[in-house]
């Protein structure tokens, strides 16, 4: 007989979004000087609630990424725009988002795992299986070139996300790095 895996409730599912909600904002506000009750204040539910959804900090930030990751894969069969370049460059605009609001998790998760845990590793495979076709797409069309794959563009996003300055400083460099993808931009 097949294990049947336990239904949450719907408040249960609504508090544990709350907690990663609040999780999302003192991560993004506080970085790495959120603390777990920082994070059961904003959520509004209590401590018991909160670590019966997460035990651990860890858990807590895995459950973060994963979420976030997840988003990024799933923008990348939604995205829509007029040309396929266009919509690769509009993924990768998300894929930097991603890389630059959940980088004080991430750093905060290697404090606690090492940077080859399974958590890492499956999500960027994740990342690169879901932007290929969108690289592909933008190559048969001869609008990006293809001496570059898709793991070099992203590993240059999180470079240009790792400069410590203000956003408005990084957007015209990731621009101008977006806007090199194009063979013509070579010459």
């Amino acid at each position: 007989m097949a294990e049947k895996t336990p239904v949450r409730r719907t408040d249960a599912l609504r508090n544990r979004e709350r907690v990663l909600q609040a999780a999302r904002e003192a991560f993004t506000e506080l970085g790495s000087e959120a603390s777990m009750i920082e994070i059961i204040r904003r959520s509004g539910v209590g401590s018991a609630t909160v670590y019966r959804n997460f035990a651990s900090r860890r858990d807590l930030l895995e459950a973060i990424l994963v979420e976030e990751i997840n988003d990024v894969c799933a923008a990348a069969a939604t995205v829509t725009a007029d040309t396929a370049q266009a919509r690769l460059t509009a993924w990768l605009r998300r894929f930097s988002d991603y890389v630059t609001s959940k980088r004080p998790v991430a750093i905060e998760l290697l404090e606690h795992v090492e940077r080859t845990d399974p958590v890492f590793e499956t999500g960027r495979e994740r990342v690169l299986v879901a932007g290929a076709p969108l690289l592909a797409a933008a190559q048969e069309a001869g609008e990006v070139s293809a001496a570059i794959s898709l793991e070099q563009i992203l590993d240059l996003i999180v470079a240009i996300a790792k400069i410590p300055c203000d956003p408005t400083y990084r957007e015209p460099i990731l621009e101008m790095a977006l806007a090199g993808l194009h063979p013509s931009a070579r010459h």
